[in-house]
């Protein structure tokens, strides 16, 4: 069944698909034999097997093409480790970035998106990150920091860390679960997927750190619904000196941040600068901002 889905999916021709992804012969070669072969792609990669079983009971977006590519894309980026990306995030979707309403958003050329891209967001943020690190934003972030030092709270698998590190920026990441070092269940571990991307610490290694006054504060995603957490930080930042804040998320009442956060950032804060190039799934409303205390 899988072996003629991927043939169906290859309609868009191997030359194309190949020049698309700067892929060898050697490499396609080594995606057809994993692909013909389920035991083996079920057991090394089965969050990819997972996708590929589902991808062909929902509607895409259209365009056989166009889902091809995106499924070819996602299959060589998530099976092919450091060797063929270190940003497999942004390499598997960008292409699939389209302007709308002043925004730039995966949607796959098509406003309302497709169930299949919509599982694909899925997939692709328990296995990286919630947001998305375009090169850009990640250049944004360079450019407001100024060199100064990130503490990253919240930082789920280290994904955006690895990216800001990769820049050249220093980048300390905490998370109250690990998940390199116990159960997330926002990022459970699986065979074939890295458990982070940099260096994770927890909750008691920030506790007992020195103070972040000369660092910059980033909160990417931080959990809504009242979670504290965002508020929390935000005030232990505040009470440390720290003057300078990322914030990448939903506005207040969204999906991230608490009422407490939102209204902290308004009364003692000023909104310096906005990423105008941040690149978001169409289903999320998220932002990337630079704060400064007032």
């Amino acid at each position: 069944m899988r072996q003629e889905a991927w043939h169906r999916r290859g309609q868009c021709g191997k030359l194309v698909c190949m020049a698309q992804l700067a892929m060898t012969s050697a490499r396609w070669d080594e995606l057809t034999a994993l692909l013909n072969d389920e035991q083996r792609l079920q057991s090394e990669y089965p969050k990819v097997a997972e996708y590929l079983d589902m991808a062909t009971r929902l509607p895409g977006t259209g365009d056989a093409n166009t889902d091809a590519a995106f499924d070819l894309r996602l299959v060589h980026f998530m099976t092919g480790g450091s060797d063929v990306s270190s940003n497999p995030y942004w390499d598997i979707v960008e292409p699939f970035v389209f302007e709308h309403e002043g925004r730039r958003v995966v949607n796959g050329g098509r406003a309302e998106g497709s169930a299949r891209l919509a599982f694909a967001q899925m997939v692709l943020q328990a296995t990286y990150a919630y947001a998305i690190p375009s090169p850009q934003t990640i250049e944004w972030i360079s450019r407001f920091c100024a060199d100064l030092p990130i503490v990253e709270l919240g930082a789920g698998r280290g994904y955006w860390a690895a990216q800001l590190s990769r820049s050249g920026l220093v980048v300390e990441a905490y998370d109250v679960e690990p998940p390199d070092k116990t159960k997330n269940t926002s990022f459970p571990g699986a065979t074939g997927q890295a458990d982070v991307w940099h260096p994770v610490n927890d909750l008691h290694g920030f506790a007992t750190r020195a103070q972040v006054a000369d660092h910059v504060l980033f909160l990417c995603w931080p959990p809504g619904w009242g979670d504290t957490m965002s508020s929390e930080a935000l005030t232990s930042f505040e009470e440390s000196g720290g003057r300078r804040l990322i914030y990448i998320g939903e506005s207040k009442g969204g999906k991230t941040g608490n009422d407490a956060f939102f209204d902290a950032l308004t009364a003692r804060w000023r909104l310096d600068s906005v990423d105008p190039h941040f690149v978001s799934w169409w289903t999320e409303a998220d932002v990337a901002q630079g704060w400064v205390r007032k």
